[in-house]
């Protein structure tokens, strides 16, 4: 059997023992945007990028307000955050050129949500083939692009 090796994993599998600040809730100060990977913060939503994306170019849409779904959200920021995710899903179209999309809520734990106490959209871009033998045998996702380019490319589009 072979391994591959990726220790940077390990500060996201612990970081759930560490508590901490709510990776969605931006705050006031700006300055640390890009350390966290956060393309754009209104008075009602914010995007930023996954850290540990499924694919290249993979963002996440928030509310601004803590809030753990849908029914929380008053009428103007579900709209902010539809519009956000529309404006995300362009931006991605003129930045990255990609075939097709997966766009998605994970509504609590059992439904795959990492951070369930707040919610958010999943944007994935797809191509053709996206999907090869590593993801399918190896259980392991080869992102064509540094994750810090794909920003750098992005944000302007914010």
């Amino acid at each position: 059997m072979k391994v591959l090796w990726a220790p940077w994993r390990m500060e996201y599998i612990l970081s759930d023992q560490k508590g901490g600040d709510c990776i969605f809730c931006p705050g006031d100060n700006r300055d640390g945007d890009e350390a966290r990977l956060i393309l754009y913060v209104g008075n009602l939503t914010m995007v930023m990028m996954n850290r540990y994306p499924y694919n290249n170019g993979h963002l996440l849409v928030a509310p601004v307000r803590h809030v753990p779904g849908l029914e929380f959200l008053s009428e103007e920021e579900t709209i902010d955050l539809m519009k956000m995710v529309r404006v995300s899903i362009a931006a991605l179209r003129k930045i990255m050129a990609p075939e097709g999309f997966n766009v998605g809520l994970n509504l609590g734990a059992v439904a795959g949500a990492g951070v369930e106490e707040h919610m958010h959209f999943h944007i994935v871009p797809r191509w053709n083939g996206d999907t090869n033998c590593m993801t399918v045998l190896g259980d392991v996702r080869v992102i064509p692009q540094h994750i810090k380019e794909t920003y750098a490319k992005l944000l302007p589009c914010f």
